[in-house]
């Protein structure tokens, strides 16, 4: 036990909870492994329950009080458990599976502590709970999923799989321990076996049980080896909002819970009002702003072409007669201009006349709406316009793959996001990425096992990346990331943890498994002058390919010679597990 001091009239309150928080740290081993040796002997007799419940107690309530959340969360776990079995009035015989999940939990806690400790040793401060792998700054944390498959190897393998997405998995080999977690704290996700040791349809039975007590349950995606429609049926009754049967395609699966655990708002639609009338415009954009849209108000139509190029809306609401510039002639301004040839243009006006309507539409309106109109049906036409647009609009910039962002945009973005940088003293770093042996892959497994691979390093990259850090693919197999206010030196750390997660990846084409690897190039602003960044990042991959791929190289102003040390060199790069031969020519293979 690290013994409590104090430096006299020197000593800091900080310096003092730092100790406590050591020392509890230190007694946590001592503890688990108390509360393993109880657990232990629950198979034969339940006397020693009360004494392992007290320690969990002691570990949930000190842990929380010293900030280590996992920890308290964990004990709270053992102590439902508990709860759980006694309440039930357990049997013998349930007391040895019991047992199995508790000595776990310990298992758990002070693997938990050790983690922390190392991690307060490399940092030199015990104030938080250092997340082991590190992160980019500003990503968001992990969510958690709660998964309960009674196929440890099964389950470690989705775990792992899960893990190098970004989530944050707790495993369960019990429906009773899964249960009783739920409880303790709602999961963003459950992902449920359905056949257990004590029933066919254990897992759909006891999520149908929770969802009866709890207020909001979490959604549940089921996996299982049955295929039968009666096993379906059953998920579908529980509630289940997916079904994958194992062995489960991680980006599947990936994809599903992305959908479900989904916790961002959209964007606010941005509508820009144009009307001479001051009130009138007011009165609608009050409208349109309680339905939480954003809105700008224009009153001088011949501010119309700035205002565009700056608030970028999603539609424009605009009366058809206006002073010195009708609606009409105003919307064929705006047509006039390429960028803006998309927009939808509605009119809003007191206009009956048919004739006159349809001759406005003419001019490439979308709409014509007559006041007065009904708030709701005001909301609605302008809503279903502007998503409309939104979609059209990422059609235009997004691959249809993956979902990022295609080459034109991000040249587009890139040259912008350099431009401001150069504006506003900024660094910006640039990562080219290439998947090594891609052909390969598709020549040995097909294409749509290309493709599975091709979105799960987008959906990676998308994960486990910030949301100012812009991400797309660049060409085939070749990805693109633009990361404002890093410098290369972060960047390539960032680039290359998420290179050493993707090598952890397997995937399944047929009855066939494999895994594969990328290599890297970074360079970065304003080291690198803005207009060789990109050649400057390529030439980096190329140097990552031609010294063996599966590593990150960095790239120098005047690059084109061979600088910058490789990373990631410990690492044999992870080949399909066909022989793949190796071109002469290495390009970007």
């Amino acid at each position: 036990m690290t013994p409590l001091t104090t430096d006299g009239p020197k000593s800091s309150l900080r310096a003092k909870v730092r100790q406590l928080r050591q020392s509890f740290l230190d007694r946590l081993p001592q503890m688990a492994a108390s509360g393993r040796t109880l657990s232990a002997s629950l198979a034969v007799s339940s006397d020693a329950l009360d004494e392992v419940h007290r320690i969990f107690h002691t570990i949930k309530g000190t842990g929380a009080s010293f900030g280590f959340e996992e920890i308290s969360f964990q004990a709270g776990i053992g102590q439902a458990v508990i709860t759980a079995f006694r309440d039930g009035g357990g049997p013998l015989s349930d007391a040895g599976r019991i047992a199995d999940e508790l000595i776990a939990l310990f298992d758990r806690i002070e693997l938990l502590a050790a983690e922390t400790i190392l991690a307060n040793a490399e940092s030199g401060d015990a104030q938080t709970l250092a997340a082991v792998g590190g992160s980019h700054p500003g990503m968001s944390h992990g969510k958690r999923i709660f998964l309960c498959d009674d196929d440890d190897l099964a389950g470690q393998q989705i775990a792992a799989q899960l893990v190098c997405f970004g989530y944050e998995v707790v495993s369960f080999a019990d429906t009773g321990a899964l249960r009783a977690a739920v409880i303790v704290k709602t999961p963003d996700a459950v992902i449920m076996d359905i056949m257990f040791p004590n029933g066919m349809n254990a897992g759909t039975e006891i999520i149908e049980s929770m969802r009866r007590e709890l207020p909001s349950p979490p959604p549940v995606v089921f996996l299982s080896a049955r295929k039968d429609f009666e096993a379906r049926l059953r998920a579908v009754k529980a509630g289940g909002q997916a079904y994958f049967t194992k062995p489960v395609k991680a980006t599947e699966l990936v994809e599903t819970l992305d959908v479900l655990t989904d916790r961002e708002k959209p964007e606010p639609y941005r509508v820009l009002v144009v009307d001479d009338e001051p009130e009138v415009a007011q009165y609608h954009g009050l409208i349109l702003s309680e339905a939480g849209m954003t809105v700008r108000l224009l009153h001088e139509p011949s501010s119309i072409l700035s205002v565009l190029a700056e608030f970028r809306p999603d539609l424009v609401l605009m009366d058809m007669y206006m002073p010195v510039c009708s609606g009409r002639d105003l919307a064929q301004i705006i047509r006039q201009i390429p960028d803006f040839l998309s927009l939808p243009i509605v009119f809003l006006s007191n206009e009956t006349n048919k004739v006159m309507q349809v001759s406005a539409l003419k001019v490439g309106a979308e709409g014509f709406l007559t006041k007065p109109i009904q708030p709701d049906d005001l909301i609605s036409a302008v809503a279903v316009r502007a998503e409309r647009m939104r979609t059209l609009r990422s059609l235009m910039v997004r691959d249809g793959l993956t979902g990022l962002f295609n080459h034109t945009f991000l040249s587009q973005y890139l040259s912008a996001t350099l431009a401001t940088a150069a504006r506003e003293s900024r660094k910006v770093s640039l990562a080219m990425l290439d998947i090594d042996h891609f052909k390969e892959i598709n020549d040995s497994f097909g294409h749509p096992a290309g493709d599975q691979v091709l979105v799960a390093l987008s959906r990676l990259l998308q994960q486990r990346l910030r949301h100012s850090d812009l991400v797309g693919r660049y060409g085939g197999e070749e990805f693109a990331v633009i990361m404002q206010d890093t410098g290369p030196a972060e960047a390539r750390t960032i680039i290359d943890g998420l290179r050493e997660d993707f090598g952890r990846l397997s995937f399944q084409a047929g009855e066939q498994g494999f895994s594969c690897t990328f290599s890297a190039g970074i360079a970065g602003f304003p080291a690198v002058p803005s207009d060789h960044l990109m050649e400057t990042a390529d030439q980096a991959l190329y140097r990552a390919k031609r010294s063996g791929r599966n590593r990150v190289c960095e790239g120098y102003a005047g690059d084109g010679d061979p600088g910058g040390v490789p990373s990631g060199e410990r690492m044999a790069p992870a080949a399909p597990s066909v022989a793949v031969g190796r071109r002469e020519d290495i390009g970007h293979g």
